[in-house]
């Protein structure tokens, strides 16, 4: 009887295949990667312009409500608003951590009549009854966290509300609201008052109605007065009349102290999460690339409303 055997051979990958298939898995896994990549940049830079949106219109809302209830009252000497230019710009003394300061903020100080005026709430336990709260506005650069302006450092916008016995008796009645603000003022820097980050530009535009008085005509006109560095740095309210440093719009110093203020336009320009870590390694030649590379990085958001005083 013949026995016949079968032998089964197996040929293997040689060398050059294994080498071939490698190469073309590392050329899979590296686009994979840089498409995962783009992808990961795009969905992070989306998610910061929301932020950015989200944070800007809540913030211009939020001191709409509290100049809507703005306080003043007539027939005294005593100061109602202030609002002044800083001496110094966030971020132009932070130590170069940051390539450009804000070419724009505020110093506002002000009463308003406002339903947080209470840590707890109108009705409850910390309601004493008072209706007028001090608040103060105030943008600066620093750290939120640590309060000074480290690697990590933003634009940071401060809401300071002082409760109503508090207003009673520290700012009422005071000729220099802006100096009586300062014991509380010195918790600007904390995350106390701590509400908006990467706010870039903060602007206050008051529209004053003022007379203007042509032979025995009388004319009523509204001028828009900018809180600014190249426009008007300080303006106040002390009671029955309006105290500027200058004149604007065609409008005289006078003719603006005489006026009234009747409404208020609010600015704010919120930088996007990429848009601040570029300011902290570029600066910009020109006004026109500063003005591009805001367009693209930033949302601005204003708001008009009606004031209720002088």
């Amino acid at each position: 009887m013949k026995t016949h055997s079968s032998k089964s051979s197996g040929r293997g990958f040689t060398l050059v295949e294994l080498l071939v298939a490698m190469a073309i898995t590392t050329v899979i896994i590296l686009v994979l990667v840089g498409v995962t990549s783009v992808a990961i940049d795009t969905w992070k830079r989306s998610r910061s312009e929301v932020r950015a949106a989200s944070q800007g219109k809540s913030m211009v809302d939020s001191m709409a409500r509290d100049l809507e209830a703005m306080v003043v009252r007539t027939g005294n000497s005593y100061q109602w608003l202030h609002a002044e230019t800083p001496s110094t710009m966030p971020g132009a003394d932070s130590q170069g951590k940051i390539k450009e300061a804000s070419t724009n903020a505020l110093d506002l100080e002000f009463f308003t009549s406002v339903t947080d005026r209470y840590d707890g709430g109108i009705g409850t336990s910390d309601d004493q009854g008072g209706d007028i709260s001090g608040v103060s506005y105030k943008l600066v650069y620093e750290d939120p966290l640590t309060s000074s302006a480290s690697d990590y450092g933003t634009f940071a916008l401060h809401r300071i509300l002082v409760d109503p016995d508090d207003t009673y008796k520290d700012l009422l009645g005071k000729t220099d609201l802006h100096s009586a603000f300062q014991p509380y003022d010195s918790g600007s820097k904390s995350t106390e008052s701590f509400i908006c980050e990467n706010v870039y530009q903060f602007t206050v535009t008051f529209l004053v109605e003022i007379s203007r008085t042509s032979g025995a005509t009388t004319t009523k006109l509204t001028v828009p007065v900018t809180m600014g560095d190249k426009f008007i740095n300080s303006l106040q309210v002390n009671g029955d009349k309006i105290v500027s440093a200058g004149s604007v719009n065609g409008a005289t110093t006078d003719e603006i102290n005489a006026g009234r203020i009747v409404g208020a336009q609010l600015s704010l320009t919120v930088l996007t999460d990429f848009g601040l870590e570029q300011l902290r390694v570029r600066s910009f030649a020109t006004d026109a690339d500063r003005a591009k590379f805001f367009a693209k990085n930033s949302f601005e958001y204003s708001k008009m409303i009606n004031l209720p005083g002088k």
